[in-house]
């Protein structure tokens, strides 16, 4: 379907960049899907296949947090410049809006000694303990924290945790019935290889503030296969229908803006990219490897799922390849080899 980028794709797996990706494309109507190379590579090398779960890492941010957040907003429970305060008191600042915390420019900053030691009581005291620098509504600093933030205005406003939440008021109305945030470990994708610390890490959060706050953290947490993420993104698209959607297409729609005020290239919760025609798209990234891109302009959509830090991280050179994918991507889209 979109061969520079299909191609792009089997020479990350091929080069070794990362063990092996899930992908999948929808165009107008039609989807396609192709599983490449490993699932993981130690302590042994094991195949890859369709129905396996990833660690979605930050794309838990925009499927399930900021879809809550906006249904939330649709009923009248909560306004965009509402206070962070107004919902959580122990947080010390007046200006911080839920719109800094969806567009990332809260300037929300500050060092927590030993955070990932800490007892989960200890590190949502510590990170809501935490100041406003001076990128404050000025730059957009992306960050975990704002949505940890957004999931404790959630439990305040439906009084159950936050991840429950999310399976009650998105996961299942939108039928994502292999997403959870707690996975069957056989049939997770592992993430990092420890061999003198955790070992394997598979079907358990890699990220650190998650596995800490576990039910309480709406930063990242939930596990997926690529079925349900394209079956999201057909949501997103308006091809999916379901009798209770937890968001209207207007308010879809309304998300391909710039919220930041000042030319930031953030929606609500998504990023926006620009294509060579100049219309944007929603995007959005994971740390374990990850990309969602949402085009409702050519009712177009991209999944593609890695787990780039197997066997370790950083891996930061998969990160320049990950965008010349993204750009060739939006090339093809945009009519060129069509």
């Amino acid at each position: 379907m979109y061969p520079q980028t299909e191609r792009k794709i089997a020479a990350l797996v091929t080069a070794g960049v990362v063990p092996g990706v899930s992908y999948g494309f929808i165009n107008r109507h039609q989807t396609t899907t192709n599983y490449l190379g490993a699932r993981q590579l130690l302590p042994e090398k094991k195949p890859l296949k369709a129905g396996q779960l990833y660690d979605l890492a930050s794309l838990t941010k925009v499927v399930a947090t900021t879809t809550l957040i906006l249904k939330l907003q649709e009923q009248g429970r909560l306004r965009l410049d509402d206070p962070v305060q107004h919902y959580l008191p122990a947080f010390n600042n007046a200006q911080v809006t839920l719109r800094h915390l969806l567009t990332h420019t809260s300037g929300i900053t500050g060092y927590i000694p030993h955070r990932n030691q800490l007892p989960a009581p200890e590190l949502t005291q510590a990170l809501l303990g935490l100041n406003v620098g001076p990128d404050f509504g000025r730059k957009v600093v992306y960050s975990d924290i704002g949505l940890i933030y957004l999931g404790w205005v959630i439990e305040r406003l439906l009084k159950m945790p936050v991840q429950t939440a999310l399976i009650q008021e998105v996961l299942r109305p939108l039928q994502l019935n292999n997403m959870t945030f707690t996975p069957e470990k056989a049939r997770c994708v592992p993430t990092v290889y420890e061999p003198t610390g955790r070992g394997l890490v598979q079907g358990i959060v890699h990220d650190p503030k998650a596995a800490i706050l576990g039910a309480h953290c709406a930063s990242a947490g939930l596990f997926a296969d690529l079925a349900d993420l394209l079956q999201f993104c057909r949501f997103m698209l308006g091809d999916l229908m379901v009798t209770t959607p937890p968001i209207s297409q207007a308010t879809i729609a309304s998300l391909y803006q710039d919220y930041t005020g000042f030319k930031g290239g953030r929606s609500l919760g998504w990023q926006l990219l620009t294509a060579p025609d100049q219309h944007v798209v929603l995007y959005h990234t994971g740390f374990v490897g990850h990309f969602i891109l949402i085009d409702g302009q050519q009712h177009n959509a991209f999944v593609f799922l890695s787990n780039r830090i197997h066997p370790t991280a950083p891996n930061t050179a998969y990160l320049a390849l990950r965008d010349e994918i993204v750009a060739t991507y939006l090339q093809e889209t945009n009519g060129k080899n069509k």
